[in-house]
């Protein structure tokens, strides 16, 4: 509700709407919150953009030594390696995306009390900045794929729906912790037992079979 000069925030009177037309009205804002959230994160690096390239690929390098060569874990329609990194990629955009955004309304307190705006820009932005570090990742993939001779299938082509719907999943968990967060400070100690559990729960280095 509006009046002139004075916003009154109000919450709705059913459940399930998320407003996506305000969104959609506040999008520069969206956009520039994200552009903050990655030069942010790699000004002060030294690697800066590369650790986007180096965290999958050491990842997925101890991953594949350890069950494919140790342990022996073979995915049948792929080589073992294209199919960790593939894993690994997502994985951990869905593993930064659900951390950081956890903390998005503790860590910007000032400007979430002192200036109206949808406040599901604040983790919507969060989880399209770690979309963009997966964006960057994906032509090693790409690249691996080719040394191994992994053939193009019609079922690639599906790749931008999954990733759409991963973001989806990434943003919902991440909002459900960011919330949480801001009444129970426990979530933070909580969160990374909660990914490391969903993470062995999931078939990331070990076949579906």
């Amino acid at each position: 509700m509006q009046d002139d000069n004075v916003t009154i925030i109000e919450p709705r009177a059913t459940f399930g709407q998320i407003g996506l037309a305000e969104i959609v009205r506040y999008r520069e804002l969206l956009y520039f919150l994200a552009l903050r959230d990655i030069q942010v994160r790699y000004k002060q690096t030294a690697l800066g953009v590369a650790w986007v390239l180096f965290q999958p690929l050491v990842a997925s390098l101890i991953v594949a030594f350890v069950f494919g060569t140790l342990v022996r874990f073979e995915a049948a329609q792929v080589p073992y390696p294209v199919y960790i990194l593939s894993g690994m990629i997502l994985w951990l955009f869905v593993f930064t995306a659900v951390t950081m955004t956890s903390n998005v309304f503790v860590g910007n307190t000032n400007l979430v009390t002192k200036v109206y705006f949808p406040r599901l820009i604040f983790p919507v932005a969060s989880t399209l900045a770690c979309l963009t570090d997966l964006l960057i990742s994906l032509p090693i993939l790409l690249i691996l794929m080719g040394y191994y001779g992994v053939a193009f299938s019609l079922q690639m082509l599906l790749a931008p729906i999954a990733i759409g719907l991963l973001f989806l999943l990434a943003s919902v968990v991440g909002i459900m912790f960011s919330a949480l967060n801001v009444r129970f400070r426990d979530v933070k100690f909580a969160l990374p037992f909660f990914l490391q559990i969903w993470m062995l729960a999931s078939p990331i280095f070990y076949p579906v079979s």
